[in-house]
């Protein structure tokens, strides 16, 4: 597919998802979800791809929203279908077998909230503004707000964030665990790298199986949930990066891991 809206860049394993309609400030129409879509998709299926990042342009804005200009005047057949890609798309995201990280540069509203939302770690700006603002204008939140927020931060919060159509800062997005971490804008992308690069270093299985235990075991009975950590942990004992890291340790040598 070719991009117009986003731009996709792969280096040395990390893969840049780069939301590009600055005169928007990135925000979300369906041509856009379409190339997201896809990107998520090359790096599903590239084994050279370890590690996503998605970021914004420019320094104002990751993603401010679902585009309000192409919205208005969706009759509810042509809305659902919206938001069926966006939920489809964020899914993708959210289950990639790889991590992903969100460098949120700026106004994470709306559907860019539920895009960072997707990822498996948020790290922010000190510019970064998180909220889920569409009661404003008569909506709901659409791609998942009102589910992962209050899986992320609490029912009381999400609420409060929702029903009340507010922004939190930075600060605060740490504060309720929004966000894992906060930077310097001129730092945000550096820093991202630098744990991308780390999570280059560790098993791709692991982190495969790791991430899954997760995301699966969330919504499970303890028992159940443990029973999967358990499953996931001995399919680790399969692959040849287990016996190189227990070998590595036991010999007091950094491991050499080979994604098998």
């Amino acid at each position: 597919m070719e991009y117009k809206n986003i731009i996709f860049s792969v280096e040395e394993g990390i893969a840049t998802i780069t939301f590009n309609r600055p005169k928007a400030l990135n925000a979300m129409n369906s041509e856009t979800m379409l190339e997201l879509k896809d990107a998520v998709t090359v790096c599903k299926d590239d084994d050279t791809i370890r590690v996503l990042i998605l970021t914004g342009s420019g320094e104002k804005s990751f993603v401010a929203g679902a585009d309000i200009a192409q919205m208005q005047d969706m009759e509810p057949r042509e809305s659902l279908a919206f938001m069926e890609l966006g939920h489809e798309t964020l899914r993708l995201l959210e289950t990639l077998p790889k991590p992903s990280i969100a460098a949120v540069n700026g106004f994470a509203l709306g559907g860019g909230a539920e895009i960072s939302m997707a990822c498996d770690v948020r790290f922010v700006s000190e510019n970064a503004k998180f909220g889920q603002p569409e009661i404003m204008i008569g909506l709901i939140p659409g791609w998942g707000g009102t589910q992962r927020l209050s899986r992320l931060i609490g029912m009381g919060r999400a609420k409060e964030l929702v029903l009340g159509g507010g922004q939190i800062d930075a600060a605060r997005a740490y504060e309720i665990g929004l966000a894992n971490r906060v930077y310097p804008l001129d730092q945000l992308l550096e820093e991202t790298k630098k744990f991308a690069q780390k999570l280059i270093a560790m098993p791709p299985f692991g982190l495969k199986m790791a991430k899954h235990a997760i995301n699966f075991g969330y919504d499970l009975s303890l028992d159940n949930a443990n029973r999967l950590e358990v499953e996931c942990c001995a399919q680790c004992f399969s692959t040849r990066d287990q016996k190189e890291g227990m070998k590595a340790f036991l010999e007091k040598r950094k491991p050499n891991y080979i994604g098998r």
